[in-house]
This record gives C-alpha cells, structure tokens and sequence, in this order.
C-alpha cells in the first residue's frame, strides 16, 4: 500500500482577499482549492472495430486523474477489475488549451464485459453531489455492489477516536485552503495507509480506490475507510464495491446509507469526532465498547 502523497501545486490558485477581523479590513494573499472539469473518455470493442465516447465529467481538483477515472469505472460497475483496464491516459490530442490534462481516456480490454445501457446514460458528475441522474435505487444497487462477508476486520473502539486527527495531520490540501475533502484508509490498528483530497468527497473516495485498483490492491477487505464529511448512499455503495467493511464518516449519516450498509453487511460510524461516534450498522465489527 502506497503511502500518503501531497496534491501537486495544480491543485491549489492564489488571490486576494479582504480579510476582516473585527472592524478592521485588510488586503491579504489566500490560497483556494483549485477546482476543474475532468472529461472522462471511454475506448472499448473488439480490435480493428475500436470506438471512443466520453462518458463523464466531474468537477474535481487536478491531481491523480488517472485514479479517479479507475475508481470511477468500478466503483459504477462499468469494470470488475483491474484486467478490465488495458490503458489509462491524459489525452493528447485535445482542441481547446483548457482541455489539456482535463481529459482522460480509459481504454477497456476486448474480453471486458460492458453494459452498452449504462453508456448511454452519459453520466454527469458534480464534485458537490456525486453522479446525477440516476433513475432509480435499483439501478445503482446493480453497479456491481457485493454482500460484504461476515468477517473482520474487527478494530478497537479506542483506534476509531484516533482516526480523524491522524487524517487531518496528513491532509496537506486542506491545511492550505480549507477546501477540500479526503478519503483515508488505515489498518485495524490505526495505522495511515493511503489518503486522497478533492474538492468532491465522491472523487477523493474514487481517487483513493482508483489508487488500490491500479496497485492490484483490491478488495479493500481488511481496511477502515474514513471520509471527511457525511456519508451518502454513493460513499456507502462505492466503499461496499471495494469490498471495504468499515466506514467511518465525520458527519452523519443519510437515511439511505445506513439502509444500504445494513443491506451490504458494512459496519457504518457517523460523526466520527470529538472522541464520540454513532454506530448505524453492524457494530459488530467495533470492539471494546461497553453496552
């Protein structure tokens, strides 16, 4: 497992500010979130017959794309593995200046399975609500989730309470602009694995699968998974496609993510802060609490 990365200098624009304190006002340089389209562009059939069509755009912070398309095709089903993945690039061949390094092609295998329906959809991706559009519970529960097995990992109750503080410690990007987002990953003992910022709490947690899924890594069944906000049904459903069975969130839950983690078998720990945390589903998996 890679070790935590700092965003690279993209990712972050400078401007001036008014600061105010009080009643006194002031010019002030300050250092923002950088916040950009990423086109996501799709190759797939069988060779010699070749076609190519774009199937996303999310507003993310530039920084590990490649990543966010990989976790992006898996964590909506559109591939299985990482054998479903023959190419990863930033396309060359753009028209416009501002499209160069926001655009992404993905190149499918010829033996991958893929749903030409789905594609039709032409997702659309906001870095503030995830993918839109979706029609139904039932299509998304069909984006390939599994029922998680009833094992580990099993993690002391006092590990959780360290979590969001050894997270915040590596969040470089938030430190700088307050801005962003991250999705962490530790060991049962507390142990930071591997961290990813967005802008987008749905593309930090896709860059951070992307990350394990191009590294041979997955399923993510021995790890915990904290996300920096709430969690939503889309955190909860892309966590379960890792196979992650733990899921700890600073904010709250939604009603719909604590029914899907009861329906995937993932244990689900709400506002994660303050050496306090609710635990909405399974809680069989956090050890040492006195009931």
């Amino acid at each position: 497992m890679s070790a935590p990365v700092f965003l690279p200098p993209a990712s972050y624009e400078y401007t001036r500010v008014q600061r105010v304190t009080g009643a006194e006002r002031r010019e002030a340089d300050d250092i923002l979130a950088a916040e950009e389209p990423l086109e996501i562009r799709l190759g797939y059939g069988p060779a010699g017959q070749r076609e190519q069509r774009t199937l996303a755009v999310t507003m993310r912070t530039p920084g590990h794309d490649l990543e966010l398309a990989a976790g992006f095709l898996l964590t909506e089903g559109l591939i299985r593995s990482r054998a479903d993945l023959t190419g990863l690039l930033h396309c060359p061949d753009v028209q416009k200046p501002e499209e160069r390094e926001n655009v992404v092609r993905a190149e499918l295998a010829t033996a991958a399975a893929l749903d030409l329906p789905r594609l039709e959809r032409h997702f659309y991706t906001s870095s503030s609500c995830g993918v839109c559009g979706k029609t139904s519970i039932a299509a998304v529960h069909a984006a390939a989730c599994p029922v998680l097995p009833a094992d580990g990992p099993l993690v002391p109750a006092a590990v959780i309470h360290e979590l969001p503080e050894r997270q915040r410690q590596a969040q470089a990007g938030f430190e700088q602009t307050g801005g962003l987002h991250a999705a962490a990953l530790f060991s049962p003992a507390g142990e930071l694995l591997l961290l990813r910022e967005d802008v987008g709490r749905h593309n930090a947690l896709d860059k951070l699968i992307g990350a394990a899924l191009l590294a041979d890594e997955l399923p993510l069944s021995r790890h915990v998974l904290l996300v920096s906000g709430r969690a939503s049904f889309e955190l909860v459903q892309k966590a379960a496609v890792a196979g992650i069975a733990v899921l700890a969130a600073v904010g709250a839950p939604s009603s719909l993510a604590v029914q899907a983690a009861q329906d995937f078998g993932l244990t689900l720990l709400g506002f994660v802060r303050q050496q306090r945390y609710n635990i909405y589903a399974h809680p069989w998996r956090v050890q040492g609490v006195n009931e």
